[in-house]
């Protein structure tokens, strides 16, 4: 009997739905005191200084992107350099295409799915400026090794962390190794704010960039004294509509705040639940003839699991589906596959940097399925029947 196994699950109770009420009560919908409170919070879980919420991980990937356009000390261009990995969502790469940056590929690691180290450290050269790093599906990627191939270079590093609230590598929280990291609170993620990002850093400069690109682009969420307008004035009706920088409004709203406050506290027990299911798919998987799992780096906070059918194994993919399709067992590609295959692509300035084999072989071998916040051990141990019925 099919046990199922969706994607993602809700991780809400009374606590956010009695937060919610308590916002709608107050009759303040807009940013105020609660994004403040959960900003707060969040940059001490991550142990960051500074964190701005957003109303998605996209925007707050955008912003990142933007943010390095207004530094003063070596802004990035239009026509700039930039290495992505080739296995990512779509919205990493959007925004460097759109604030025309080029755009290289480099191929990924098939067990870890993070970067191929050996093919990022041949792909830097005198013109790259940026390194997106992307922890994806919760697995860190490899920092110490990474840190020595950008060493003495002139490369800033930021991260995707969307996938990855709660990973660690070194003692470290994923998100904090780069100038900036960006998170999602979407509905599918460790936490949930219905709709909803995030963005670290401990740079003051870009942290006030920040606060003025979410924004409009105007003065009025910034400090007095700050690194973007210097000293604002005393005159509360000029600073109220003055524009600084050319920004959006990505604001998040106050309710969506007051579920991440309560999501946060749970957030602890939400991840060690996530690493438990983990750990018996490691048993699972370890004794499989036909399927292999996702590398772990550190300790990954196992957004999902990514299944690999085995290179010695001659079990199609689209057999495996009808399995899983019985059992009511959810699943899709791993993230986008490899996103040099998607058409959109053709409106982007890439960098030819070869073939990408590993991203290919995911893209047609693998997928992936959702872990939770509670025990999914039933639906795990029906993989170990899917094997026995195709075995026979």
């Amino acid at each position: 009997m099919a046990s199922g196994l969706k994607l993602a699950s809700s991780s809400w109770d009374e606590r956010e739905i009695n937060a919610m009420q308590k916002v709608i009560k107050s009759g303040d919908f807009s940013m105020g005191k609660k994004v403040l409170e959960f900003e707060k919070r969040f940059a001490e879980f991550v142990k960051a200084k500074y964190s701005i919420m957003v109303n998605s991980g996209s925007s707050a990937n955008l912003l990142m992107i933007a943010a390095l356009f207004f530094i003063k000390h070596n802004p990035l261009k239009p026509g700039d350099e930039v290495i992505v990995p080739a296995i990512s969502w779509s919205t990493t790469y959007y925004p460097l295409h759109q604030y025309g940056l080029k755009l290289k590929f480099v191929d990924i690691d098939k067990d870890t799915l993070n970067y191929d180290l050996k093919k990022l450290s041949e792909a830097i050269t005198s013109n790259t400026r940026l390194l997106m790093i992307v922890n994806i599906l919760g697995n860190p990627n490899d920092f110490s090794m990474i840190n020595q191939i950008v060493k003495n270079k002139n490369i800033k590093i930021i991260e995707d962390n969307c996938e990855s609230l709660g990973a660690i590598y070194d003692e470290k929280y994923t998100g904090t190794f780069g100038i900036m990291g960006s998170y999602s609170s979407f509905f599918s993620h460790h936490i949930s704010t219905m709709e909803g990002g995030i963005i670290t850093t401990d740079d003051e400069e870009i942290y006030h960039i920040l606060l003025s690109i979410r924004s409009h682009g105007w003065t009025r969420n910034l400090p007095k004294i700050n690194k973007v307008s210097a000293i604002k004035s005393d005159n509360k009706f000029e600073e109220s509509l003055k524009f600084i920088l050319p920004g959006y409004n990505l604001r998040p709203l106050e309710i969506s705040a007051a579920v991440g406050i309560e999501q946060l506290l749970k957030l602890p027990k939400l991840l060690e639940e996530r690493r438990k299911n983990a750990n018996l798919m490691k048993k699972i998987i370890s004794k499989s003839k036909i399927f292999k799992m996702q590398k772990e780096l550190g300790e990954s906070s196992w957004f999902g699991f990514a299944i690999i059918i085995r290179e010695d194994s001659d079990i199609s993919r689209e057999r495996i589906f009808e399995y899983l399709d019985k059992l009511e067992i959810e699943y899709r590609p791993v993230v986008t596959g490899n996103f040099m295959n998607q058409p959109v692509c053709r409106f982007m300035n890439i960098i030819d940097n070869g073939e990408m084999p590993s991203a290919n072989y995911i893209d047609k071998n693998a997928f992936y399925i959702g872990n939770h916040h509670y025990d999914i051990s039933e639906a795990l141990n029906n993989l170990k029947t899917i094997e026995k019925e195709i075995l026979i």
